[in-house]
């Protein structure tokens, strides 16, 4: 049998949204629910990740229009300001241990995010993580690039923009259809349900606490 090693991992790519932060949509249905004096579970349903939902994290609509869209689609009265509060309160904080996890990966291999987002969304995540963000050398935001997650385009401009083969850089991400999407073209990914499966995946490659 002739053994093929494993190309050499040159770059590393992380997912923010449940994997260097928390994040959970229900808060953003509670506070347009209290905002509009609205029974718990009312707006339960009439949120969903729809088509403007993923024109507006490609950056093809902006922000005041994606806000008078969820005014619509939630059929509630509420101003622009009460929509970003709750549009904005989706974030619970950086996942326990992952800043000490990126900066020792940082110090062994090139790091970079890619995340499916906003310019509503980033304008909040940006300055509130900054130290969970500071390991990233560049950090592609899909509004930014023009190009969201599970599109093949999507990884093959960061591989594009940062010189490393697909097959060189590793993914890790929480969504299945990410990671699936990723390692049909070529690129090694990690589930990411908890830390260590960050921790193991950089082990394996000899970075270790």
């Amino acid at each position: 049998m002739i053994h093929v090693p494993k190309p050499q991992i040159e770059a590393l790519l992380f997912d923010l949204g449940g994997v260097v932060m928390g994040i959970d949509f229900d808060r953003a249905v509670s506070s347009w629910e209290d905002a509009a004096g609205l029974p718990p579970g009312t707006l339960v349903g009439r949120f969903t990740m729809d088509d403007p939902y993923e024109r507006h994290e490609r950056g093809h609509l902006d922000g005041v229009d994606y806000l008078a869209h969820l005014r619509t689609t939630l059929a509630v009265d509420l101003t622009d300001e009460q929509l970003s509060a709750g549009w904005n309160d989706i974030y619970l904080g950086p996942i326990d241990g992952v800043g000490e996890i990126l900066s020792r990966a940082a110090d062994a291999l090139p790091t970079y995010a890619l995340t499916n987002t906003n310019a509503l969304h980033q304008a909040v995540w940006e300055p509130r993580f900054a130290t969970e963000m500071a390991p990233f050398r560049t950090i592609f935001s899909s509004h930014l690039i023009g190009l969201r997650k599970p599109e093949e385009a999507a990884f093959r401009h960061v591989a594009a923009a940062i010189g490393v083969p697909l097959e060189r850089i590793l993914f890790f991400d929480d969504t299945d259809e990410n990671v699936e999407a990723a390692r049909s073209i070529g690129m090694p990914a990690v589930l990411v349900r908890r830390t260590s499966d960050i921790e193991l995946a950089l082990a394996e490659l000899g970075i270790k606490r």
